[in-house]
């Protein structure tokens, strides 16, 4: 049964850190739901969150993917935004066409550096720290037909030390991503 309100529906690979916090920051809420959990990987730890939480899970596979975005399975839930948290998969045009500028994506870096295919998790970390940069931070960004490309909704950043670590910029970086996906994804959602 479809509840009234705002509805979305999370992408997620991982373990699910980011899209516990979006659950979680939308919990109480009457207004703003997660209504499905998308996921590509059978041992993905969100799967726990999903049947904790009593969200359903829609496990998808590679070539239906890319040929129909599950787009039919998807419309059923309504979703007026498509939120990836740790999907690491390219969004098919089936579901960019469908969802123009409905659907978001949060990159672990200041786009448009440390970005395309292959830029994600510690890779991106550790070009940061590589590169002696000295901020790093979270762009969040609606998505198109290009890795980490659509344009950019909301940027926070951080100091990288010359002590930091892949490991230690990624917890800093994890600190942004709960911080501001949900506040970011509850504006848009307001407009």
């Amino acid at each position: 049964m479809q509840i009234p309100g705002k509805h979305i529906v999370i992408f997620a690979s991982g373990a699910g850190s980011n899209a516990q916090k979006i659950i979680d920051h939308f919990k109480n809420s009457d207004r703003i739901k997660v209504s499905l959990i998308v996921c590509n990987n059978p041992i993905a730890g969100v799967i726990q969150i999903a049947a904790n939480e009593k969200i359903p899970v829609l496990m998808i596979d590679k070539k239906t993917f890319a040929a129909t975005g599950y787009a039919d399975e998807i419309k059923k839930y309504k979703p007026d935004l498509i939120v990836l948290a740790g999907f690491l998969w390219k969004i098919p045009p089936a579901l960019l066409n469908i969802y123009k500028n409905k659907i978001i994506n949060i990159h672990p870096a200041l786009l448009p550096e440390f970005g395309g295919k292959g830029m994600y998790g510690n890779a991106v970390h550790e070009a940061v720290v590589a590169q002696g940069k000295k901020q790093s931070g979270i762009t969040i960004h609606f998505v198109d037909e290009l890795y980490d490309h659509g344009k950019t909704i909301f940027q926070a950043t951080c100091n990288v030390s010359e002590n930091d670590t892949a490991e230690s910029l990624a917890a800093k970086i994890h600190l942004l991503e709960h911080k501001y996906y949900p506040i970011e994804i509850e504006k848009l959602l307001n407009e």
